[in-house]
């Protein structure tokens, strides 16, 4: 089969030839039938190599989804010729984490070698995926695939941030959204979906600032050094109640850590490599700081859910197999509108 690989520290992915992987016990195949591209994939291949821990080769793509192709033995829960979403945060299925759905959180993953999918087992941008676990595919029924799968990440890591923090988003309150591109638009979409909040979406991009007024944000500002009083400004002067920020550099959690109100919550989902400074003196009192990492099993179904309603809609950029550098590329630079998705 196909797969775009990560093979050499700081070169780009490369479309290979590879042999065409088989189930083992338990395991499920699937024909994959679109797979998402992610920043985590820029990150991890920016690595320097006294840092990359993830395997090379590395088959690229954590967002997937197809049709179940082949059963290893004693697989069962899906059949042959399902339409399938994966859920990517694989964990161990035993600790108290995974058994509430929350692999995201598992305790044993690391100490037991388990992996996500592009994030150190083989992933999805390839012909064929094999899964370690039916608990891990979700029935994506009639939704399109190349619509559908980049929800897997991107559609499921800002509904758990989001999810965590409803309780600061009544009616009155106000949620800052840093950047708007691929996860942050569709934060933007989630928040009007389930909350009651202004949605302020800051960028430095003015396509991403136009984009997110097209999928619902309320105001849009340049993500500047002043972009924390327009917030606050926006906000009665008092702030945003909850900070989204899906950049994570230095700069932006300064903008977050000036910009969220007296007993607020800043959620730092991007990995941007910058440090937020918390405690007195530093963020204002009663202020929550959270990492939130994906998502569990169940807000997966949640964000399906929204998306077969009509609520939430990607905005994708489509890409063949061969293209599947350029795409890498056109990531990197920050010119993907939305989000960009391969289609084998």
């Amino acid at each position: 089969m196909r797969a775009l690989q990560y093979r050499t520290i700081g070169a780009e992915p490369e479309l290979v030839d590879i042999d065409t992987p088989e189930p083992g016990p338990g395991q499920i195949r699937i024909k994959v039938t679109a797979a998402g591209l992610c920043h985590s994939d820029e990150f991890i291949m920016g690595l320097p190599e006294d840092q990359y821990i993830y395997g090379l080769p590395l088959t690229l793509g954590h967002e997937g989804v197809g049709i179940v192709n082949k059963l290893g033995s004693g697989a069962h829960g899906v059949t042959v010729g399902d339409a399938v979403a994966v859920y990517g945060p694989w964990g161990c299925g035993h600790c108290h984490a995974c058994l509430e759905g929350q692999e995201n959180y598992c305790t044993n993953a690391a100490a037991l070698g388990i992996a996500p999918p592009g994030l150190g087992a083989p992933g999805a941008i390839a012909e064929y995926l094999i899964v370690d676990d039916a608990r891990h595919l979700l029935p994506l029924g009639d939704l399109d695939p190349v619509a559908t799968v980049s929800l897997t990440d991107a559609g499921l890591t800002p509904y758990h941030a989001i999810k965590a923090s409803l309780a600061k988003l009544g009616p009155g309150s106000t949620a800052l959204v840093i950047g708007a591109g691929g996860l942050g638009h569709m934060a933007i979409q989630i928040l009007r979906a389930v909350s009651s909040a202004t949605v302020i979406a800051a960028d430095i991009d003015a396509d991403k600032l136009t984009l997110a007024k097209e999928v619902g944000a309320h105001l849009t500002i340049a993500s500047d050094d002043s972009a924390h009083a327009a917030v606050r400004d926006a906000a009665h002067g008092v702030g945003a109640d909850v900070v989204f920020d899906f950049v994570g550099s230095a700069a932006t959690l300064e903008t977050a850590r000036l910009a969220v109100a007296v007993d607020g919550i800043v959620q730092i989902v991007g990995i941007g490599g910058g440090l937020l400074p918390s405690g007195f003196f530093s963020t204002p009192f009663g202020a929550w700081v959270r990492v939130p990492y994906w998502g569990s099993r169940s807000e997966l179904m949640e964000v399906l859910d929204l998306a077969r309603s009509g609520a939430i809609t990607v905005h994708v950029e489509r890409f063949s197999l061969d293209d599947g550098p350029e795409a890498y590329r056109r990531l990197k630079a920050g010119t993907i509108r939305g989000r960009a998705v391969v289609v084998p």
